[in-house]
C-alpha cells in the first residue's frame, strides 16, 4: 500500500483525493491545504509519495521534507519562477522526481510529435501557441503551453510574444503565445505551423481534470524504488 500525501486541497488536490480513495494499493495519510506548512511530525506511516497540485509557496516545505526523507515528488503545480524550477529539478538528487506542466499521456505524446515536426517546418513557417482554459486558472500562459513552446524554440533563436495589439508592423522572428480564459475548459492546447497556402494544426483538448490525476497516479506508481533523478511523462509513456 502507499502512502501519499496530498499538497493542495483545490479542485484538483479533491479529485486527487477522491481518486487515490477509489484505489485498492494506495491510501492518502495527510492532506496540506492552503500554504501553511502541514505538521508533518503527526506523520505514523512511511511516506512514499507526494503529490502535489497546489501553490509554488508550498516548495518552501516541501523541498527540505523530500531532501531529508528522500521522499518521492510528484509536482504538477504550474507557476514557479525560474529559480523554483531550478530548485525542483535539483531535488532529484535527493530522490526520484516527476515534474510536469500536464500530465496527461496525450500531451506527452504531442510533445514527441512537436519535436519531430518542428525542424522540418520552423524554416519556412510561421508558429504560433493558443492554450484556453477555465476563468479560474490563475497563472497565464499555463505551464503546458510554456511546456510546448520550449520546444518549438529549444534554441532560443525566437522573440516569445505574448498577444498582439496596436500598430505591431510586420511579422519578425518570433512564436506567438495566446491564452484565453473561460467557462469551464479544462485546458486545450493548440500548436499551429502557418505556411504559404497552408497551416498544420496539432491540438490537445482535455475534457475533464481527471486525466491529469489519473497521470499524477501513474507517476506515483512509476518512481517507487526508481533511482534518484527528475523524470517526465515521456520516462513513465515508453518505459514502464
Amino acid at each position: 500500500m502507499l502512502n501519499i500525501l496530498v499538497a493542495g486541497f483545490g479542485k484538483m488536490g479533491r479529485l486527487v483525493v477522491d481518486s487515490i480513495q477509489k484505489q485498492e494499493d494506495m491510501q492518502v495519510v495527510m492532506i496540506a491545504d492552503g500554504t501553511q506548512k502541514p505538521d508533518l511530525s503527526t506523520l505514523q506511516e512511511e511516506l512514499h509519495a507526494i503529490i502535489d497540485f497546489s501553490h509554488p509557496a508550498n516548495l518552501e516545505w516541501i523541498a527540505p521534507y523530500v531532501k531529508e526523507h528522500h521522499t518521492p515528488y510528484i509536482c504538477g503545480t504550474t507557476g514557479h519562477s525560474d529559480m523554483q524550477k531550478q530548485e525542483i529539478n535539483a531535488l532529484g538528487m535527493y530522490a526520484p522526481i516527476v515534474f510536469q506542466a500536464n500530465f496527461s499521456l496525450g500531451i506527452a505524446v504531442m510533445q514527441e510529435i512537436l519535436k519531430m515536426v518542428t525542424p522540418l517546418l520552423e524554416d519556412s513557417f510561421d508558429m504560433e501557441v493558443i492554450e484556453a482554459h477555465h476563468n479560474q486558472k490563475q497563472d497565464a500562459p499555463s505551464g503546458t503551453a510554456k511546456m510546448l513552446v520550449d520546444i518549438l524554440n529549444k534554441d532560443h533563436a525566437y522573440e516569445e510574444v505574448h498577444g498582439r495589439e496596436g500598430f505591431i508592423g510586420k511579422r519578425q522572428k518570433e512564436i506567438g503565445i495566446h491564452a484565453v480564459r473561460g467557462g469551464t475548459v479544462a485546458g486545450e492546447h493548440s500548436v499551429l505551423y502557418l505556411g504559404e497556402d497552408e497551416v498544420l494544426e496539432i491540438k490537445h483538448t482535455a475534457n475533464s481534470k481527471q486525466i491529469f490525476v489519473n497521470g499524477a497516479l501513474r507517476a506515483a506508481r512509476f518512481i517507487q524504488n526508481k533511482p534518484h533523478g527528475t523524470y517526465t511523462m515521456k520516462d513513465i509513456l515508453f518505459n514502464e
